[in-house]
């Protein structure tokens, strides 16, 4: 099976973010048959890379700007049987591709994820649980940590095959990152789709399969936890829409449970300055998500 792994970037800022992905691309023991850059659609960007990247890099340029057409964009340019999406800031493991490939020998695996692993910027702020991780795009403590089934995987750490595009489109557009607006869960909406599209269809979490995603230190503050959290709750109810609630939301509320059975008693029957700050960035978290939930739904009701 061939793939084509696609990065998708929308400033120069990233130019040593990529050329890390890039050349941990290059050293992969199952090395891809292409590398796709998709760009927004500003010429000042394009020449950029065009001049500071080798020939063998594909780039190309997304019809709109935003994560979803970009992503949508480098899947329809993409040669491979399988399609693997890296984000800018993130780079693999020498064995990444080899160990997502070996899922797709069962047929009826259409997608598979990885680990995602947080490399922080001067290190992990004492106050930030694990538990919240995908704020930051990564792998976060109370999701499997086997290989498993599972709803949907990381952005920056995914891979379909090719022909699901056909089966079920493409990534939706009215969610999805687009420059500093925080939107997401995108590729949620997408596996959901796969599921729910055919009962034997699978999608496997595969935790050998590592990319580390960079922690830039602007993440680092409660202000970017709630707003990430506010925008991930307005995402949610979007996806959510039209959809029977508890089907669509099932891997949250597991994750709720976890967080009120598990994760802040712990924290709570052995208090400390770290761990209490910890249960506060939790509680910042959790009425970030629940406001714009609440938001989405009440201007859509």
């Amino acid at each position: 099976m061939k793939v084509s792994v696609i990065i998708s970037s929308y400033t120069e800022k990233r130019l040593n973010d990529i050329l890390k992905c890039i050349s941990s691309l290059g050293r992969q023991t199952l090395p891809p048959i292409e590398i796709i850059l998709v760009l927004n659609p500003v010429e000042e960007l394009v020449r950029f890379y065009r001049s500071r990247l080798p020939t063998s890099i594909k780039i190309i340029v997304s019809p709109r700007f935003g994560l979803s057409h970009a992503r949508n964009a480098g899947a329809q340019a993409a040669s491979g049987s399988l399609i693997a999406f890296i984000d800018d800031d993130a780079f693999a493991d020498e064995d990444w591709l080899k160990n997502v490939v070996q899922n797709f020998d069962d047929p009826d695996v259409m997608g598979v994820g990885g680990t995602a692993r947080a490399l922080w910027d001067e290190g992990r702020p004492r106050w930030f649980p694990e538990e919240l991780d995908w704020i930051v795009g990564c792998s976060y403590k109370g999701f499997p940590e086997h290989r498993s089934l599972i709803r949907n995987p990381f952005g920056c750490n995914m891979c379909f095959r090719k022909l699901i595009f056909s089966k079920v489109g493409f990534f939706r557009t009215d969610i999805g990152r687009m420059g500093k607006i925080l939107l997401a869960n995108e590729e949620t909406e997408f596996s959901m789709r796969i599921l729910r599209k055919n009962p034997n269809w699978k999608i496997v979490y595969e935790p050998s399969a590592v990319v580390n995603h960079r922690v830039p230190r602007n993440r680092k503050t409660l202000k970017y936890v709630w707003k990430r959290s506010f925008f991930e709750g307005l995402s949610k109810a979007l996806i959510s829409s039209g959809s029977s609630l508890q089907n669509t939301l099932y891997t949250e509320g597991r994750y709720l449970r976890y967080l009120l059975g598990v994760a802040i008693p712990t924290r709570l029957w052995r208090p400390s300055l770290e761990t209490l700050s910890q249960v506060l960035t939790l509680l910042v978290s959790m009425s970030g998500v629940f406001a714009g939930f609440m938001v989405e739904a009440i201007i859509h009701r």
